[in-house]
């Protein structure tokens, strides 16, 4: 199984470990593209950092995280899993896993990122601002940039098991799986069940206490109407059908009745 992650706009700080190797970095087809960025990113925050909080959608109260992109390259490290923080991630809690439940985390989880492309929870990588919807003024909008080298390394990556993925819109832009692996994909969507509406911060808690209980069941579901089965024993409230056409992402819907 291969969970696909959404970042979290807040990050812990750098950690005192060593500076950034990329060539040590997960996925190393993604390499070029990561050099890309990373490049043009400290370029723009050193330059002009009034055009970097424009160009990154900063307010003036976030005019601190450029600076965080100028050290990129000297910053220390710590794994990503503990750089990304957030209601997600909170709820997901990965320190406190018992350790059969973290081995799986290592080598299921995989998390987006608008400056790395994607990540293992193990990468040590820096704290740094860079979002999916970021267009940079030579490299253009990130999503697109991503979207060519994730063709070519993320269907490796994906195996033939299935994939959970849990992105939000900017970041499934870079990534949509298509034909056999499509067809063992679902999305999943979190819902206050007397509304049918997304509300943002249970969406993202429930997505990580789901992942959290997949790990630490050690469910191994093989396809999309697997985990349907395998979520329901888990307590939850889900929804699923499966896609009109072959070569399609399967929708869940999780429905939830109180809102924390």
């Amino acid at each position: 199984m291969l969970v696909l992650l959404p970042p979290s706009e807040g990050k812990a700080a750098s950690g005192r470990g060593a500076p950034l190797k990329p060539e040590s970095l997960s996925l190393p087809g993604l390499a070029g593209a990561r050099a890309a960025v990373l490049d043009e990113l400290v370029e723009l925050c050193t330059a002009d950092e009034d055009k970097a909080r424009e160009v990154l959608g900063l307010s003036e109260g976030l005019r601190g995280e450029i600076a965080k992109n100028v050290e990129l390259r000297t910053a220390g490290t710590r794994p990503a899993g503990q750089i990304y923080t957030g209601v997600l991630y909170d709820a997901l809690d990965l320190a406190t896993l018992e350790p059969d439940a973290r081995r799986r985390a290592r080598q299921s989880l995989l998390v987006f990122s608008g400056l790395w492309g994607a990540v293992r929870i193990t990468d040590r990588i820096p704290s740094y601002r860079c979002s999916m919807g970021v267009k940079l003024p030579g490299l253009g909008a990130l999503g697109a940039h991503w979207r060519e080298p994730m063709a070519s390394v993320l269907p490796e990556a994906a195996g033939d098991g299935l994939v959970l993925d849990l992105r939000s819109s900017a970041y499934a832009a870079a990534w949509k799986p298509k034909g056999e692996v499509a067809g063992r994909t679902a999305t999943v969507r979190v819902l206050h069940a007397p509304t049918r509406k997304v509300v943002s911060h249970f969406n993202k808690a429930t997505k990580g206490r789901l992942v959290r209980d997949l790990l630490t069941a050690g469910a191994k579901p093989t396809g999309p109407a697997e985990l349907v089965e395998v979520l329901r024993d888990l307590g939850y409230v889900v929804e699923a059908e499966a896609p009109a056409q072959a070569g399609r992402p399967w929708a869940l819907d999780v429905l939830v009745t109180q809102i924390h």
